[in-house]
């Protein structure tokens, strides 16, 4: 196991290595695995990009984002209905995101997206199509999942598992309760946890996943 002060190290190259972040900009501290990341950046986009790079990271179990987004310039700058319209636009023209489906509404920079989808991937093109868009501040995607109601099976999830080259299905114990998958287990990386719920979602009929994997890096 890593060290605080080995795993504070690690996690400030991973933001280094990341062409669009300012390591300068980002605070790193470490506690029993858990990681805070503070500072300020001038875009969503670098706020989510110090979080992935983070969870990447061998031996971290969390992390706490209290990174803040300010433009310093004055043209990224924009009110709500600029931000607004240009969300509307950016789903209306965005293939994999049904036309007509995904509310939006925008506050102080904020975008929440609601909503009703078919499918787990529609949902993440949506908030993909609108987190790099200058002047947002933050996503909220609140859109839910309400698949044509296809029973769901078991077996299918964990052969996905099986398929998947980085992914021990031996380590996964799937529970399929109506709608709603539950993953439990122990995985060797954050990577592994979120592959296995992306395979999950992926399953006809799933509402929801609770995925409740441990990452466990010994």
């Amino acid at each position: 196991m890593k060290n605080n002060a080995e795993l504070q190290k690690d996690v400030q190259d991973a933001i280094k290595w990341e062409p669009l972040l300012n390591a300068a900009e980002i605070g790193v501290t470490v506690k029993d695995g858990v990681v805070t990341l503070t500072g300020t950046v001038d875009s969503y986009s670098k706020k989510a990009e110090a979080e992935d790079a983070a969870k990447n990271v061998a031996g971290v179990k969390a992390v706490v984002e209290k990174i803040e987004t300010k433009f310093s310039n004055s043209w990224a700058k924009k009110d709500d209905n600029e931000i607004a319209t240009e969300v509307v636009n950016a789903l209306t023209y965005n293939w994999q995101v049904p036309r007509d489906k995904v509310k939006v509404k925008v506050e102080a920079g904020w975008v929440t997206l609601g909503g009703e989808l078919e499918w787990y991937y529609q949902k993440e093109a949506a908030k993909d199509a609108v987190e790099n868009l200058l002047g947002v501040t933050g996503v909220f995607n609140d859109i839910t999942i309400k698949p044509t109601p296809d029973q769901i099976e078991k077996k299918d999830i964990e052969s996905a598992f099986r398929r998947h080259w980085s992914i021990n299905e031996k380590d996964i114990i799937v529970k399929v309760l109506d709608h709603k998958v539950t993953l439990n287990g122990t995985v060797d990386s954050w990577y592994q946890k979120d592959e296995a719920g992306r395979i999950a979602w992926n399953a006809p009929g799933v509402w929801e996943v609770d995925n409740k994997l441990l990452v466990n890096y010994d």
